[in-house]
């Protein structure tokens, strides 16, 4: 017969527990249950070996492990998938410590006393998602570290003695594709590279913590800040109060959100999503959600048409990243556009605001030639007006008798059609000697001649007849000088 009644069921059960069977005992002072393994304040100084093979979850925390050494599990340990470390005085990790791990997927080595991340550390970990390192005394990280950590979704490397960002961490698609979280809190931090932050995007944004570290305060520091809070970012709205940084040449911390027009920075608020460009350009308006994993998303324009798909012929497509793009601008397209994200717990809506400027990509520039052209030649004939009012004529008394008779004057300002005189040619050389007119007269009509010259009597020979300026000419009104006769 098959013993029924409690004494067969606690049997049944012993049976079919791992720690029953003969592969496998519980180690002195743990406690064991199903595959996991508590040996939390134990006072111990070394892992307890041997550890079962089914084990999934080991506690180690608040012993005395102060070097994790590449024995310490001597056998593979296929199933485990959280390691517990913390509060040990952890001194040393061996680069080989996680060779029999290889499907650890959590891992705590915090409030220990780790000084440096040494190369490929935690390179056989391919499958690990968190990474508890915070409250150590971490002042170097090797930049092959995290090399390998293709699946790490949250790093906390806060409370420790980081002097330098590990910009490297965050740069899309290359060390830790996967990285959601990262913790830099508490730390050593002077200057953080804002311009490529602001480039990150949102959802990475929304998970990095930089409160508490003796930042330097500089305009683009608060307006990274200062976005994250219209944005209501996590990282930023709950740590207002501890996002501080020091003034140029002051020892006093400031609130970093409070720097918006307070010298001697001046800094400015930060305007959200304002895209600016021109007629015929080709944009593109980001939908940059604070959500990972976005379900659908779709764009409304400031006509309110909404926008699925292609539309316009062709001239508003939503891209696969869920972008919106706009070719061949025209005026009407400038204004509001909205994005409406279906996100995994809820819903969000941003807004890119589209300025158009009335005029092509060159439009700028060949009005600034055209005024540069115009200033030019304004100068040039100033500088003309100026030399035919303050440089009078030739009035030498000693020119030399050989000098060539002066060509005829055809084309001056005293021609003949200029002139009321007849234009003689063909005089002999006589000397520069000028004649003043000194008496007023009237001239047609009676009108008042003001430069007037009296009739010269006659003369004999060739040189009687003289050539007279007249008063009305060009000559007279744009020149101050004596009239020559």
């Amino acid at each position: 017969r098959v013993p029924t009644g409690p004494l067969s069921l606690l049997l049944a059960l012993s049976l079919l527990s791992p720690w029953g069977s003969a592969g496998g005992s519980c180690p002195p002072r743990c406690v064991c249950a199903s595959n996991l393994l508590s040996c939390s304040q134990a006072n111990l100084s070394v892992v307890p070996a041997p550890l079962p093979r089914f084990t999934a979850v080991l506690d180690l925390s608040h012993n005395n492990v102060t070097r994790l050494r590449a024995d310490w599990a001597p056998a593979r340990l296929p199933h485990l998938h959280a390691l517990l470390l913390s509060h040990n005085g952890l001194a040393f990790v061996s680069t080989e410590a996680f060779t029999h791990v290889p499907r650890l997927r959590h891992l705590d080595l915090s409030s220990n006393c780790l000084r440096t991340l040494d190369e490929n550390l935690f390179s056989d970990l391919g499958e690990l998602e968190v990474l508890l390192l915070y409250n150590n005394e971490i002042t170097t990280v090797d930049r092959t570290a995290f090399e390998n950590l293709g699946q790490l979704r949250k790093l906390y490397l806060g409370q420790n003695r980081i002097a330098r960002f590990p910009l490297e961490l965050l740069r899309e698609g290359t060390r830790l594709p996967q990285l959601a979280l990262l913790d830099l809190s508490a730390n050593r931090l002077r200057a953080v590279p804002a311009g490529e932050l602001q480039a990150l995007p949102a959802w990475l944004r929304d998970r990095l913590y930089l409160h508490n570290n003796p930042l330097a305060c500089d305009c683009p520091l608060f307006q990274l800040l200062d976005r994250g809070r219209r944005r209501h970012l996590s990282a930023v709205e709950d740590f207002q109060d501890e996002l501080r940084c020091f003034l140029p040449g002051t020892t006093a911390l400031i609130k970093i959100l409070d720097l918006a027009g307070k010298q001697p920075l001046n800094c400015s608020k930060a305007q959200e999503a304002v895209l600016e460009a021109h007629l015929g350009d080709s944009v593109t308006l980001g939908c940059d959600s604070r959500w990972q994993g976005v379900r659908s998303r779709h764009w409304v324009t400031p006509a309110g048409e909404r926008v699925l798909g292609d539309g316009g012929n062709g001239s508003v497509v939503l891209l696969g990243n869920g972008s919106l793009q706009l070719r061949a601008l025209r005026p009407e397209d400038a204004g509001t556009y909205s994005c409406w994200v279906a996100g995994p717990l809820l819903n969000e809506t941003l807004y890119v605001e589209l300025l158009v400027h009335n005029f092509t990509l060159h439009g700028p520039h060949d009005t600034l030639n055209t005024a540069y052209t115009t200033l030019v030649g304004c100068i040039l004939s100033v500088v003309l007006v100026l030399i035919s009012l303050y440089l009078p004529p030739c009035r030498c008394c000693c020119c030399r008798g050989t000098e060539k008779p002066p060509a005829p004057r055809d084309d001056s300002i005293n021609s003949s059609v200029l002139s009321t005189t007849p234009n003689h040619a063909g005089g002999t050389g006589e000397p520069c000697g000028s004649h003043i007119a000194s008496s007023a007269g009237t001239g047609q009509n009676g009108r008042f001649k003001g430069g007037g010259t009296p009739p010269l009597p006659t003369r004999q020979g060739p040189k009687a007849q003289r050539k007279v300026s007249d008063p009305d000419s060009v000559s007279s009104v744009f020149s101050d000088t004596p009239i020559v006769v």
